[in-house]
């Protein structure tokens, strides 16, 4: 591998025009065919193979009039004291509001509160079912424009009027905070390496790799279905990496090039090592996104390819286009003066002795107490995640001041928290039945069952074979009595339907929450079997040691801990809400374990890969087991620490994000990273290596015989005295 690599290295920095030409063309084919090709995204959420998503499908073939994957709002109407909507002057704004909604781009269908009897008992609150023919990310901003003004009329009129639904969820966008984000970086790139042309690279091509990214995900958006988070996610994941990568090659080949005074053969050595950690690296969190497709959850695999594509192209742009823009800058990496300070080698082995390597020190002589302490804080941090509540996001999360938010406070008010969990029944009625005594019959069953407050039925297809029902539970949506409901609604569907001769299936918010919980239970174990053992297969190969991919394994399940304990605390409990603009709490989004578990794991193997590589490589040149882990950490602490900084800035500003999925996302990614980078990378693994010492190296014989030598640590590239021939026509 790193013999390999060092060939398409040196042949990137001597051939650099012909690289650069065909980066610069594949930029612009990608760019010219997003912007031609490029399809919707949408916000479609569907679980296939659930009696929630079977409902909804039947609904779509059998009564599409109800229009049930269209986007849905819920206008709220509250009357001033001492009046009720039953008095002409509210019953008469009521109605234009009701007519504006008739009337406004794309919607399908009103149900006004006098018709649907969604009034409340003492006469102050009602509400409008507002449904719409077309996905809420097919709504334009000026269809959302047409149903906040349709509002404005009632609140001109006197009354309180708010609207929820997810109508009103727009397409995710990036905003100033990620730009802060991408500051930070620059800024800690700077300080590393000391250079504003070496700090440059990296950001170029981690832009130039996000580039040709999110334009493919783009392209793709036109032949399959792609969340719209997905792009979000790609751009958060490619330019954390992409940076990261390009710095770790940056890095080295400035070292090698103060040593080598060698341009060509510097690049040569700088993507032959540190290019081969980045590949493995990069394999590791492609696994482990690509594996988010056996889960079995159409947005996971959407989210998880589109970001491993995007990772993908990071590592090709790291180990190629780079090289040649580093042809382009030649000596300048190693000769440029910042604030009258020469350019620092972060992996030289004179000079002061760094930070890094101090504390790597510190760490080897302590590493008893060291390995207590630091497993017990993250055990400390962990506690939160005893509480762990799984669920889906609602209006009730939304912030305070949102319309979304006010129109959940007013019909719990008015209604009952109930009414904000509304569960439909589709019922398949048999041939002959009365499609209007079926229905009332069915509703009188389902009011006998506990915690049903209400049961009525809300349509009958043309055919008179699909009914629909609205079943309001007693309680809210994310309380467990009203996921025993829909469990107990499933069970006893026979008892409920007895006599009728139909066939009833449960779905809704609720129940979607429901089934997304099982599948992902169901899917949780396979899942971290597939991950963890590709990625220990992996880890084997590129360490040639047993003891080494499974402290890494361990470490990472620590990390993940801890982190869970921390989104809890923050995004559950309210702990420093303000200072991370978490505006409400709730329970954490269901999918967001997996999808953490999957991304971290990645990212966690990423430093493991670099840190460790570095230790193996002195080990591998002939330093004493322990020795190594001094030197491996002085030569890669301070660029690790970099990456870390990095990453932590770019997904830390997604955490002012107004989308509760990213934004949980960002600070999950960027705590995880926090903790996995200087807590389990820098701190607890150094005290194992120590600990082991050249036991962490065993591999039995039998294994070392089969395994290939991939040869990250580049012990070919030392062992040979002359250059490896160049292509034939290569340029100097």
């Amino acid at each position: 591998m790193a013999t390999f690599l060092y060939r398409i290295g040196r042949f990137s920095y001597r051939r650099r025009w012909i690289v650069l030409g065909l980066w610069v063309v594949l930029i612009a084919l990608a760019g010219a065919g997003a912007a031609t090709l490029s399809g919707k995204m949408s916000n479609d959420f569907s679980i296939p193979g659930t009696e929630a998503q079977r409902a909804i499908d039947q609904l779509g073939e059998r009564f599409p009039e109800a229009h049930a994957g269209g986007a849905r709002a819920r206008v709220v109407f509250a009357t001033p004291e001492g009046k009720t909507v039953a008095d002409p002057d509210m019953q008469a704004a009521i109605g234009r509001v009701v007519g504006a909604l008739n009337g406004a781009p794309q919607v399908a269908r009103v149900l006004d509160p006098y018709t649907a009897k969604s009034i409340s008992p003492d006469g102050r609150y009602a509400f409008a079912h507002v449904t719409y023919a077309v996905q809420g990310m097919e709504l334009t901003d000026g269809d959302r424009d047409a149903l906040l003004d349709a509002a404005a009329l009632g609140r001109d009129a006197g009354l309180t009027v708010e609207v929820g639904g997810d109508a009103l969820r727009a397409n995710p966008k990036t905003g100033v905070v990620e730009v802060i984000g991408i500051a930070i970086a620059a800024l800690v790139l700077i300080i590393t390496l000391g250079s504003l042309v070496s700090a440059g690279l990296p950001l170029l091509t981690a832009v130039a790799g996000i580039g040709i990214g999110l334009s493919g995900v783009a392209i793709a958006s036109r032949f399959v279905d792609i969340n719209s988070n997905s792009l979000i996610l790609a751009l958060m994941l490619g330019l954390a990496v992409g940076i990261d990568y390009a710095l770790f090659i940056v890095s080295r080949f400035r070292h090698e090039l103060l040593v080598r005074k060698d341009g060509a053969e510097a690049a040569g050595r700088a993507v032959g090592t540190a290019g081969s950690a980045v590949v493995f690296a990069g394999l590791t969190v492609i696994i482990a996104l690509v594996a988010l497709t056996i889960v079995g959850i159409p947005l996971l695999a959407g989210l998880g390819l589109s970001a491993a594509a995007t990772v993908a192209v990071a590592v090709l742009v790291a180990v190629t286009l780079l090289p040649a823009l580093l042809g382009f800058t030649g000596d300048r990496l190693v000769k440029g003066r910042l604030f009258g300070r020469s350019t620092p080698d972060p992996e030289a082995d004179g000079g002061p002795v760094p930070m890094g390597e101090r504390w790597a020190r510190f760490v080897v002589r302590f590493r008893i107490p060291v390995l207590v302490l630091s497993i017990a804080a993250l055990g400390v941090l962990a506690i939160p995640a005893a509480d762990l509540r799984l669920g889906l996001p609602d209006d009730g999360m939304q912030g305070a001041d949102t319309t979304q938010h006010k129109a959940y406070d007013l019909v719990t008010t008015g209604f009952g928290p109930g009414f904000n969990g509304e569960l439909v029944v589709v019922a398949e009625l048999p041939a002959g039945a009365d499609p209007q005594a079926v229905p009332g019959q069915l509703a009188g069953r389902l009011m006998t069952v506990d915690n049903v407050l209400y049961a009525a039925p809300n349509g009958v297809s043309a055919d008179g074979r699909t009914a629909l029902l609205a079943v309001i539970p007693k309680t809210g949506p994310n309380d467990v009595a009203t996921a025993d409901l829909v469990h107990e609604l499933r069970a006893e569907r026979a008892a409920i339907t007895e006599g009728t001769g139909a066939t009833i299936a449960v779905t809704g918010v609720t129940a979607l929450a429901i089934d997304v919980s099982t599948r992902l239970d169901e899917a949780l174990l396979p899942y971290l079997a597939v991950v963890v053992g590709l990625a220990f297969l992996l880890l084997l190969l590129v360490f040639r040691s047993v003891l080494v991919p499974l402290k890494a394994t361990l470490g990472f399940l620590l990390s993940v801990a801890a982190t869970f304990g921390a989104v809890v605390a923050v995004f559950q409990w309210g702990w420093l809400g303000d200072v991370f603009g978490v505006q409400e709490t709730g329970p954490i989004m269901s999918m967001l374990p997996v999808l953490l578990i999957g991304i971290l794991f990645g990212l966690a193997m990423d430093y493991q890969v670099f840190l460790v590589t570095r230790m193996r490589e002195d080990f591998v040149h002939g330093a004493s087991a322990r020795d190594a882990v001094v030197t491996g950490f002085r030569h890669g602490a301070r660029v690790v620490t970099a990456a870390a900084i990095i990453m932590i800035s770019v997904f830390g500003g997604f955490v002012f994000s107004g989308e509760t999925l990213i934004q949980s996302i960002g600070f999950a990614l960027a705590f995880g990273v926090l903790i996995d980078a200087f807590v389990v990378r820098m701190t607890i693994v150094p005290a194992l290596m120590s600990l082991l010492g050249r036991a962490a190296w065993w591999l039995p014989r039998w294994l070392d015989r089969i395994l290939p030598n991939v040869d990250v640590e580049g012990e070919q590239l030392h062992k040979a005295e002359e250059p490896v021939r160049e292509p034939v026509g290569a340029s100097v």
